[in-house]
């Protein structure tokens, strides 16, 4: 089974590019009609995860004309769309006035220092059967490392919570649903000892949060 993944994953990557594309439109035509600072966090969320899809199928496509900095674009993307995950917990939550201001603060902070974890990164060259990608080397300072860890798991944690008190006060699991499945593919590469593939198992759960943040979107739950 790790064989055929590993053989196919180029295609499913390219799959993956697409569904987030498609995922980027539905939720910029959603805020083209209400406008939502809701809408527009997701909508950022769902341009970074589609950022680090491309570009990794875009190197599988043409590694030569794949670089170092170009790939940076993925952590600094990363960096600094996913801590928008807080303020969609915030919305959700429909939080008072004054604790969206302060969590706003700690987002933005959250935003500077992720980006700069994306310039700090240092990078080198995987290739995992047909798939050519970037990866953080051992270079990479340990703060920045630390950084994109917390960044990378320490927000699904939060839409989780979330998503179970929505679900208790609302009787609507979807907010719940994007962050337990997020969270179940993050872990199932670690759980089966497929740690090459950690990678591509996240970016199925990517497109599981999208799906259930834009039924989220639409039932408000």
């Amino acid at each position: 089974m790790n064989s055929f993944i590993i053989e196919y994953m180029n295609i499913g990557i390219g799959l993956i590019v697409l569904i987030e594309l498609g995922f980027m439109m539905l939720f910029f035509r959603q805020f083209s009609r209400d406008k939502s600072p809701l809408t527009l966090c997701m909508l950022m969320v769902a341009i970074g995860l589609f950022l680090d899809a491309f570009l990794i199928a875009l190197g599988s496509i043409n590694p030569d004309g794949m670089t170092e900095s170009i790939s940076k674009v993925r952590f600094i993307a990363h960096g600094m769309l996913i801590p928008l995950m807080f303020p969609i917990c915030g919305y959700t939550l429909e939080l008072k006035k004054r604790p969206m201001q302060i969590l706003w603060i700690a987002t933005i902070i959250l935003m500077v220092v992720g980006t700069a974890q994306g310039f700090a990164v240092k990078l080198e060259p995987e290739t995992l059967g047909k798939t050519y990608r970037y990866v953080t080397s051992d270079l990479t300072p340990i703060w920045a490392e630390k950084v994109r860890r917390l960044l990378s798991f320490g927000t699904v944690l939060p839409v989780i919570g979330s998503g179970i008190w929505v679900w208790i006060k609302k009787k609507k699991p979807n907010f719940f649903l994007a962050g337990f499945f997020m969270f179940v593919f993050s872990a199932i590469g670690p759980a089966t000892g497929n740690f090459e593939l950690i990678f591509f198992f996240s970016m199925i759960g990517e497109i599981l949060l999208c799906l259930f943040m834009y039924r989220s979107l639409r039932t408000r739950g």
